[in-house]
């Protein structure tokens, strides 16, 4: 895998086939999809408990985590077909005891993902929420 992403300049394909969920001027190129909850936890207790949720499940591999820099990436693989997805996380503290975060999931190859890299942000987003 590569260095991890720069939500700041992050620039999306025309195609259809990626989710990004992100705080309102966190991305300053990029349109997300939906702002991600703010948490009631500190920036480490959210990438501690994001970080538990995802090596938890079985189709999420090539797991690499930053926790200096609160930053998480991994590669996910859909149910049916096996493709490759790739998604980063950037845990985003907001003030005393909360936080938030950026997550961008979007697929290596072809047009459209029928939903697949939205549905995993949501998942994952409800996860966090109730882990």
């Amino acid at each position: 895998m590569t260095d991890f992403i720069s939500f700041k300049s992050l620039k999306r394909p025309p195609k259809p086939n990626t989710c990004l969920a992100a705080p309102e001027n966190h991305c300053l190129a990029a349109e997300p999809d939906f702002a991600p909850p703010v948490m009631a936890m500190t920036g480490r207790g959210l990438f501690s408990r994001m970080s538990e949720v995802i090596a938890s499940e079985r189709r999420f591999g090539d797991f690499e985590a930053d926790p200096e820099n609160l930053r998480i990436k991994f590669v996910a693989t859909t149910g049916l077909m096996r493709f490759k997805d790739d998604v980063d996380i950037e845990i985003i503290p907001v003030n005393e005891g909360k936080a938030t975060f950026a997550i961008y999931s979007r697929s290596r190859v072809g047009y459209s993902d029928l939903g697949a890299n939205r549905k995993r942000v949501k998942e994952l987003i409800r996860s966090v929420n109730t882990y």
